[in-house]
């Protein structure tokens, strides 16, 4: 029976597996940003290289490009691998189909940037009438 190492434990849950590989970090403020991890310290701080924001409001979605991007550890909340590869079943042979292309839902369409920002301001004014409109309702609460 073979027993793990200390180093072997320290490098699986360490983000050195992850250096090189492109990466979808979800922040604490709820922004999605996408790059490949070049570097890493002992505080979870991170580089990404061709970082780019993923904006996504409704069935549209935008990525923003950010370039070299630092991120302090303390503000990530998740950091997964992205597989770029996808892959065809045919006759029971694994055919690589298109690389580099990410999957996403069919229903998600691209935009450019100027209309998902729109889209988000627009949702934000949503969500403040709604707020608005609750806070004008209260006195109509019958606990």
């Amino acid at each position: 029976m073979s027993w793990a190492s200390p180093e072997d434990i320290y490098l699986s849950t360490s983000l050195a597996s992850y250096l090189d590989k492109k990466l979808l970090v979800l922040l604490r403020d709820g922004r999605k940003l996408l790059g490949t991890l070049r570097s890493f310290d002992q505080f979870a701080n991170a580089v990404l290289e061709g970082a780019c924001e993923r904006v996504i409001v409704g069935e549209i979605y935008c990525d923003i490009p950010l370039g070299l991007y630092i991120i302090r550890g303390e503000n990530v909340v998740l950091i997964g691998e992205l597989y770029t590869c996808t892959f065809l079943l045919i006759d029971f042979v694994l055919i690589d189909k298109d690389v580099d292309k990410e999957e996403l839902p069919p229903h998600m369409t691209r935009v450019p940037e100027a209309e998902i920002r729109r889209a988000q301001k627009a949702e934000r004014e949503a969500t403040d009438l709604k707020g608005t409109m609750r806070k004008r309702m209260e006195f109509l609460d019958m606990d």
